[in-house]
């Protein structure tokens, strides 16, 4: 069997170890990997597959997604709202809708292209100035926003916690946010902290070196 394979397999036993109160997908982020790379993964079965950029995600995905059309794809990096029209097109899932001009943008091209896509609202929880995502305490009024005014799909909430000791405190705090606004999706945890992550009811795991090895 592949070793990405088996990696891959390795993961879901861990986390069927972990016994999560709710189904977890794993997202295998992808990025700057090539197909040829990704393929077992593909021939293996697995749906959910991660990009940042749009560009690539184009140019890798769209063969393979005419064939096999039940691949999901999470654009999970920064969305620019100039890059909108073409991410409608490419991807099922967008981890991170976080302004009001993005929201505007997707909605319009979403009625264009009578294409319904499923989003995750980034929030910044640990108020980082580089960092993308909502602020907590602007979270409702733009939940209410994106969903009611802009119609779009909110399905639940995504963070990159901050880089330190205290992922636990982060991951407890998103879990809360989350249940706040009734969202039934979560999308945090990454290689070196899923576990925590799901200990918090993360639904979805965005896990990229420890399926396909390091990246160059």
């Amino acid at each position: 069997m592949n070793t990405i394979v088996e990696r891959f397999k390795k993961i879901q036993f861990n986390i069927s170890n972990l016994k999560p109160r709710k189904p977890v997908n794993i997202v295998a982020v992808s990025k700057t990997f090539t197909i040829d790379h990704i393929k077992p993964l593909i021939d293996f079965g697995h749906l959910h597959f991660g990009e940042n950029k749009v560009q690539e995600a184009v140019s890798k995905w769209k063969e393979v997604k005419n064939q096999k059309n039940n691949i999901n794809l999470h654009m999970i990096g920064k969305l620019q709202s100039n890059k909108a029209k073409v991410a409608i097109d490419t991807f099922d899932y967008i981890h991170s809708l976080d302004t009001q001009k993005l929201a505007d943008v997707l909605s319009k091209f979403e009625k264009e292209k009578n294409k319904h896509l499923k989003y995750f609202i980034q929030v910044n929880v640990g108020q980082e100035i580089q960092k993308s995502g909502i602020p907590v305490r602007e979270l409702d009024p733009f939940f209410d926003y994106c969903t009611k005014e802009k119609k779009l799909n909110v399905i639940g909430l995504m963070v990159i916690p901050p880089n330190d000791e205290n992922t636990k405190k982060y991951f407890k705090i998103m879990n809360d946010l989350n249940n706040s606004i009734a969202l039934n999706e979560l999308s945090m945890g990454m290689s070196n902290d899923y576990s925590e992550a799901i200990k918090e009811n993360a639904t979805f795991v965005r896990i990229g070196s420890l399926i396909f090895g390091k990246r160059d």
